[in-house]
């Protein structure tokens, strides 16, 4: 399926949103669902539940007030909140830097055995060393 490219100006929700506007909400939908995959289990179960909705499930807060028997300012504060505390864990532990390290680490090293593969050099398997090393470090 061919993906569409949309229009400068966008109707969403009633206000006209430009296509940068867009890609950063999608930017920030995606990092979000990222910090839950990481730290979601650190939320409390009604926040995680109403978060889960909102960003992975695309939910609308109107849907998800309906669905808890709250208002859409309740869900929309529980939203933030979460986003807060979930940025905060990245902040403290950095678990998704760590990861997103260690996985540029481990192409690197994939691409460098690859090479090795086809034609033995002793300074690609001092760059293979190396970056193990490095990535044990990062761990």
């Amino acid at each position: 399926m061919a993906v569409k490219h949309l229009p400068a100006d966008v109707l969403c929700m009633g206000v006209f949103m430009d296509n940068t506007d867009i890609s950063q909400k999608l930017q920030e939908k995606v990092y979000l669902s990222l910090l839950y995959d990481f730290y979601g289990e650190l939320l409390k179960n009604h926040n995680k539940q109403i978060f889960e909705d909102y960003i992975l499930n695309d939910l609308s807060l109107g849907e998800i007030a309906q669905e808890q028997g709250i208002s859409r300012q309740g869900v929309y504060d529980i939203v933030k909140r979460c986003s807060k505390h979930l940025t905060d864990y990245e902040e403290k532990l950095g678990l998704i830097h760590k990861f997103e390290t260690t996985r540029q680490m481990a192409e690197e090293i994939h691409s460098l055995a690859a090479e090795l593969k086809t034609e033995y050099r002793e300074d690609t398997l001092e760059k293979v060393l190396a970056l193990s090393r490095n990535m044990i470090e990062v761990l």
